[in-house]
């Protein structure tokens, strides 16, 4: 007997585009079940920048100001605007990469001013102004890593980008509450650590109408699977050696490797891997910006995540919204032409007004 298959095929196409909605909806609440913690007061604090700040005078009025994420937590932050603009601007915020800090945006910051957006920066967890007294660089950082993994049990701290993910969904609900800020028109940009923090929150909070992440995009999975870990490792190089050594295991392999990813940030390798947590971006206009040699986001991984991606801009019928920009001959590096290339991606997308430029 002939078995029909054409008709079999288009009904199980039928079936799993019915069942991907349900699938998404899964995910983003397994995800936010995993982030959240009590939402405390705010208590935002904002003052003008010290004198002999970072703007220059006359094209942009800087801000200082930290709110409180959770208990125990205040997140400091940089706020540019062009000097003298009225009514709510557009919006995109800058998250850093690992050893960062908030001040490394300003240059991209300045340039997103003279295009007409408010443009805001924010330590990450354990950086910056937030890192321990005396450690520099990721050395609070990797600290906390450490701790997470020697945590007895959940719930404890995850501060290998989940963490860095409730920031951001809290600076929102802090830009909210500015009246001169378009809180329908906020668009995240993240580098490497801040990418990946920028898909995840852009994945589970509708409220970020753009995203750019930046060199991050990538498969956990696949790069376990394919011993392809060590470089995402490699990041948090002392934390997760101290955790090899605390395990008793000489040289960490990819077993290794899961563990310390489920103790740190449970579920980075599984349901919120970056095939699973890029498409629910969609429909809102995303750009993935990536290095074809970049060693941390291999290809193939890179591809996954990209396909799954494609097919849920079109299932949405917003194939315009969504593009992959792999640049050639680039490793792990922020180009100038991949930051024209987000700056015109958000313009084109939230719509700035034209800043006036005086003779």
């Amino acid at each position: 007997m002939k078995i029909p298959t054409r008709p079999l095929l288009t009904a199980f196409c039928t079936l799993l585009v019915a069942v991907a909605p349900l699938r998404a909806a899964d995910t983003r609440a397994d995800f936010l079940k995993l982030l959240d913690r009590p939402r405390v007061p705010l208590a935002a604090e904002v003052a003008p920048a010290p004198a002999g700040a970072n703007a220059p005078a006359g094209a942009t009025a800087e801000l200082r100001f930290s709110f409180a994420a959770e208990a125990g937590q205040r997140v400091p932050g940089i706020l540019l605007k062009p000097a003298g603009a009225t009514g709510r601007l557009p919006v995109v915020v800058l998250l850093h990469g690992t050893g960062g800090k908030k001040e490394d945006e300003l240059p991209l910051m300045r340039t997103l001013v003279a295009r007409g957006f408010m443009a805001v920066s924010i330590d990450g967890r354990y950086h910056g102004e937030r890192a321990a007294p005396g450690r520099i660089g990721a050395a609070s950082y990797e600290d906390a890593l450490l701790r997470a993994f020697r945590a007895p049990a959940e719930p404890h701290e995850h501060p290998f980008f989940f963490d860095s993910a409730w920031d951001v969904m809290r600076l929102v609900d802090w830009l909210e509450t500015r009246d001169d800020a378009d809180a329908k028109r906020i668009g995240l940009y993240g580098v490497s650590k801040g990418g990946i923090e920028a898909y995840l929150a852009a994945a589970v909070d509708p409220r970020i109408a753009v995203a750019v992440p930046c060199i991050s995009v990538e498969s956990f999975r696949w790069a376990l699977d394919h011993d392809a870990w060590p470089e995402r490792t490699g990041t948090v190089a002392n934390a997760f050696n101290a955790a090899a050594k605390d395990a008793g295991v000489a040289k960490p392999d990819a077993a290794f490797a899961r563990k310390f990813y489920d103790r740190v940030s449970p579920g980075i390798y599984g349901p919120f891997d970056g095939p699973a947590m890029v498409p629910l971006i969609a429909p809102r206009p995303l750009l993935a910006i990536n290095g074809e040699l970049d060693p941390r986001t291999p290809p193939a991984g890179l591809k996954e995540c990209v396909d799954a991606a494609l097919a849920a801009y079109h299932a949405a019928g917003a194939d315009d919204r969504f593009r992959s920009l792999i640049e050639k001959n680039t490793a792990h590096k922020v180009t100038s032409e991949a930051e024209r290339e987000a700056v015109e991606w958000f313009v084109r997308w939230l719509k700035p007004a034209p800043v006036a430029t005086t003779q």
